[in-house]
């Protein structure tokens, strides 16, 4: 949490100062119009209930409602990654911009980059949201912002087209909506899940489709609606499960609990761990059959299954065996070496593919913004690469530097 000086704890405009030089030196702020934005805009009327050091922590997630069983279904996302999204979109003074997922927020700071002469639309599909993000919208005198109650999946029509659409949750795939109602020189930044991972991804039109400009590390609250995410979880045991999003991978529930017992294969690939966000996303688009692997912290105490597993780690799945990726202190690879830890009949076959991945990572892609994201809508045909993620209204491709 940002450090807070207790003579100003309670001074909002002292503590929103503070927000804004932290951002600039974390670099989530890089650009004077963004700057400006978050200095004007007070983010405490926003979340009236939450304690002022709270709403101006750098990285702080704000929770505004729950489900029933007590999971974030609405926050007001952390300043930091707000600020991100908004240097991606590189919004201009008189542009029209939709934001789809509303908390009112982040629709003021994209009303101060447009300016008077500009349009902002913010849509969600939650009654209570929509209300909440008016009645703030209106207090912080940001009555210009035009509120809608509709599922985002759908985009807000009557409004288009837009020069920039701003998405506030993960979403699984990418409607046509959103697409037919970009301007011809448009942008999208969405915080799209492909195989369990999530980023930020500033798309720009690319004749029928979309190309990334640029991608960001982001963790969003799950889109309702049309869009939620299609995934099959599998429990393999108490504190143990793997996930995909991938109709291609089987989950051999009872086998790959059997391969657990099996005692452990571990191999070193002499490559360097480092970069652990873009290594992962590497994986999760590389790995041939890919699920998430997830332990409870008592599994992982336990030693059955390593620490990444804590996070969900990528693991590649046979329909008996699993490996998935671990690490170790080496000072000859620069701090860290990346490995693997396999189990099941197939343990060194699935150990030598993901060892190979890691390999090929470090010397060939360990950097940032490696990756450049394709976007096709349309029907899946039999054309589509072996390592294309399909969705259900197109497919990710993704190419590597």
């Amino acid at each position: 949490m940002t450090a807070i000086d207790d003579s100003t704890a309670r001074d909002p405009d002292v503590l929103r100062a503070d927000m804004v030089r932290a951002l600039r030196n974390q670099e989530g702020v890089t650009s004077e119009p963004v700057a400006a934005a978050f200095s004007a805009v007070p983010r405490h009327r926003f979340v009236p209930d939450a304690p002022l050091e709270l709403a101006y922590d750098l990285h702080g997630i704000v929770p505004v409602k729950k489900d029933e069983h007590g999971l974030d279904i609405s926050v007001m996302s952390a300043a930091h990654l707000q600020a991100v999204m908004l240097e991606q979109a590189g919004i201009e003074r008189g542009m029209k911009v939709l934001e789809i997922g509303s908390g009112g927020y982040n629709a003021a700071l994209i009303q101060e980059l447009v300016g008077e002469a500009g349009e902002v639309t913010t849509v969600d599909i939650d009654r209570d949201i929509v209300d909440r993000a008016r009645l703030c919208l209106d207090d912080a005198g940001y009555d210009l912002v035009k509120t809608v109650l509709g599922d985002g999946e759908v985009g807000v029509p009557d409004g288009a087209p837009y020069d920039r659409i701003i998405v506030t949750a993960a979403a699984w795939d990418i409607p046509p909506s959103w697409i037919g109602e970009l301007a011809e020189k448009g942008r999208l930044v969405v915080p799209l899940t492909v195989r369990g991972t999530t980023r930020s991804i500033a798309f720009d039109r690319d004749g029928d489709g979309l190309v990334s400009h640029s991608y960001h590390l982001a963790r969003f609250v799950p889109m309702q609606g049309e869009g939620v995410a299609r995934e099959r979880k599998a429990l393999l045991r108490d504190g143990v499960a793997v996930q995909t999003d991938d109709v291609r991978v089987r989950l051999n529930t009872e086998a790959l609990n059997e391969a657990l017992d099996m005692p452990r294969l571990e191999v070193w690939s002499g490559a360097a761990y480092d970069l652990p966000d873009e290594l992962e996303l590497y994986l999760s688009l590389n790995l041939s059959s890919m699920a998430r692997l997830h332990a409870a912290k008592e599994i992982v105490e336990s030693g059955l299954v390593e620490a990444p597993a804590l996070l969900g780690v990528p693991a590649l799945v046979s329909d008996d065996s699993i490996a998935y990726r671990t690490r170790r202190e080496n000072e000859e690879t620069g701090g860290f070496e990346s490995g693997v830890v396999a189990h099941g009949p197939q343990a060194e076959a699935l150990a030598d593919q993901y060892t190979e991945l890691l390999r090929r990572w470090a010397q060939d892609h360990r950097r940032r913004g490696a990756a450049t994201f394709r976007y096709m809508p349309g029907p899946v045909s039999s054309s589509v690469p072996q390592d294309a993620v399909v969705k259900h209204h197109g497919v990710v491709t993704v190419s590597w530097l």
